[in-house]
């Protein structure tokens, strides 16, 4: 019995890719990526029963590492007689010398989570935030990485383990850059209550909000994740907020959430609702006018934290 879990544990551990989740992945077209392997022998591709080509992690990883260098202006023909020992050494040395923007970090982090190394993680990212700040990190590099993990994971390439990984990682990040922030309110500084729905388990995006509006020197209320609705109402019993900041991810019916958000506005009279999240498309635009949808983070700090 050990033995068969083991086994099945291995394969749903063992991704397989098409050409085309390749191209999706790593941004090279599918055409590009053949010519690289036929020219330059990069990829060995493994066949289905049926003939279908497919690739594997180690595949994956090492395109990421060559589209890495080839972006940064080393040749292909060069770079494909490299080893991964070697691709790595440079990518290294990449990221100890060229600016940020042209180090790769989203692709380097796609290879630590397949691989679940923290301390890589965590040098790719530190360097990252010493070079251009954690702001500039959070919206130039992980909010990049968690578009592709979405695709990733639409395509069934990664699993739990790997998800849960990256976005633990990566909530450690925030609760750390939060703490950090100091405590002093600003003069005119306004109250938001933070929270999502009893359904959604992802915080990733509130915990941002919850970064900016603290570094803008107002205070929040953070529920969190899974709050039940009269949870929340109850809330206003002990604080009396200016504003409510929530978020839709997880896929559930459309009514759902447009029934939440009216009863948010029905309880909380005159406050402004910022919602936002990747669900945010799905819901009907006949809401009551203190609901506000902003579909980036980007939006709610230029649009909305300027402007108080």
């Amino acid at each position: 019995m050990k033995q068969l879990l083991y086994e099945h544990y291995n394969k749903r551990m063992t991704s397989q890719y098409s050409i085309k989740d390749l191209e999706r992945i790593s941004g090279i077209k599918a055409h590009t990526i053949r010519i690289w392997e036929k020219r330059y022998n990069i990829l060995h591709p493994e066949r289905t029963d049926t003939n279908i080509r497919y690739y594997c992690d180690d595949d994956l990883k090492r395109l990421l590492n060559i589209s890495v260098l080839v972006n940064n202006g080393h040749k292909i023909s060069k770079v494909s007689t490299l080893d991964n020992k070697k691709l790595s050494q440079k990518i290294l040395e990449l990221n100890n010398v060229q600016s940020p923007e042209r180090s790769g970090q989203i692709e380097n982090l796609i290879v630590t989570m397949i691989d679940l190394d923290e301390i890589k993680f965590e040098n790719v990212l530190n360097n990252s935030i010493i070079k251009i700040g954690f702001e500039d990190t959070l919206f130039n590099v992980i909010y990049p990485l968690l578009n592709k993990i979405g695709i990733l994971w639409q395509i069934g390439s990664i699993t739990p383990v790997h998800e849960h990984f990256i976005s633990n990682l990566i909530r450690q990040k925030l609760f750390a850059a939060i703490d950090g922030l100091p405590v002093e309110r600003s003069k005119n500084s306004k109250t938001f209550l933070l929270v999502l729905p009893q359904w959604e388990l992802h915080d990733i995006g509130l915990l941002v909000h919850n970064y900016l509006i603290r570094k803008k020197g107002h205070k929040t209320i953070f529920l969190g994740q899974g709050v039940p609705l009269l949870d929340v109402e109850a809330i206003d019993k002990l604080v009396d907020p200016d504003m409510l900041v929530t978020s839709f991810s997880t896929p559930v019916e459309t009514s759902m959430m447009g029934d939440y958000l009216k009863e948010l506005s029905t309880h909380f009279k005159g406050k402004a609702i910022y919602v936002g999240g990747i669900q945010l498309d799905k819901i009907c635009d006949s809401l009551p006018k203190t609901i506000h949808k902003l579909p980036t983070v980007l939006e709610f700090r230029d649009k909305v934290l300027s402007k108080i």
